[in-house]
């Protein structure tokens, strides 16, 4: 890691959701963060000000869309406005959640898709690049019409169940749905081990009702996989399932740790043994309890933009360091 990165022209800029690891990325790359503020008028309006000369300069804005979500998607599409009217060579988007995700398709009649909406949104305010972490649904890479670079959290996970020797036939990695088989199946190649799905009836949002365990899972150690966490009703009831059919411990993992409601009581009172998480939400201090173990997607997004900016190829981030 070199102290001061070469290039002047590439700057990084850090709104209010992540602050903590925008730094840990401008740490890594070896710059300072941009200089800039965002405050709200009484009435809750939003003003950014950048206070450095970013003319020429090659923008990279660090934005989760978590918690509150509308503020922080906000803030991000003014930033973006602030940073063209400044006269910025590009802006580069740097989304490790996506927020509005779930919402990617029709599944009723007069539903919006606003998982497009949101990324119309980013587009038309100016962003010439998008770099983001373990969508919900992959397909909304096509809803953009700039580049998207869509990095993956399961190798990072992979390496912390490597160092702690779990991995093999004895290890199960269990997809929560089936929506989530192939992000299983990838963390399966990585631990070379098999997979299991669990079959879930859901009868409204945020509710989740488990039916079936197809694989087998008796007396072995289950490491479920989920893109997401919100109410953690899916991931708990899942971890509560495969210990009735004989699991003999429960892991589970998640790339982005919502954790919304009820979700820490949930899991504190849950068969899950640890919930290994990455730092692609800011976690405030009250949520961070002991199941809780969390590692750090900084040098992953920071190696990231560096080959970026280098126009290097950043598929060798795909792979586990082991």
């Amino acid at each position: 890691m070199s102290k001061h990165y070469f290039d002047p022209r590439l700057k990084i800029f850090a709104l209010n959701s992540n602050k903590p690891l925008a730094e840990k990325i401008a740490a890594t790359i070896g710059v300072e963060l941009g200089k800039s503020s965002v405050t709200q008028f009484s009435d809750g309006e939003i003003q950014v000000n950048i206070e450095e000369s970013i003319r020429g300069s090659h923008v990279y804005i660090v934005q989760s869309t978590s918690s509150p979500v509308n503020d922080n998607l906000m803030e991000l599409l003014i930033m973006i406005d602030a940073l063209k009217r400044a006269s910025a060579k590009t802006i580069n988007v740097v989304m490790p959640y996506y927020g509005y995700a779930r919402q990617d398709r029709k599944a009723r009649s007069r539903e919006p898709i606003t998982a497009k909406l949101v990324a119309n949104m980013i587009e038309k305010a100016g962003a010439n690049r998008m770099l983001t972490l373990d969508l919900h649904a992959s397909q909304i890479q096509g809803f953009f019409d700039i580049p998207v670079d869509h990095l993956m959290g399961a190798p990072l996970i992979a390496n912390y169940f490597m160092e702690k020797g779990i991995g093999g036939d004895e290890v199960v990695v269990v997809s929560p749905d089936h929506g989530g088989v192939t992000r299983a199946r990838k963390l399966a190649e990585y631990l070379k081990s098999p997979i299991a799905i669990i079959d879930k009836r859901r009868p409204k949002a945020n509710v989740a009702e488990v039916m079936n365990i197809i694989g087998n899972v008796d007396g072995k150690i289950c490491v479920i996989i989920d893109d997401m966490i919100d109410t953690a009703g899916t991931i708990t009831l899942a971890a509560n399932a495969l210990k009735e059919a004989g699991a003999k411990m429960v892991y589970a993992s998640c790339t982005h740790p919502v954790l919304s409601g009820p979700a820490i009581e949930r899991i504190q009172d849950s068969a899950i043994e640890r919930l290994v998480v990455t730092d692609s939400i800011n976690l405030p201090a009250d949520r961070k309890i002991e199941k809780i173990d969390e590692i750090s997607v900084g040098e992953l997004m920071a190696d990231a933009i560096k080959r970026i900016h280098e126009n290097k190829p950043v598929s060798p981030l795909f792979e586990t360091k082991k």
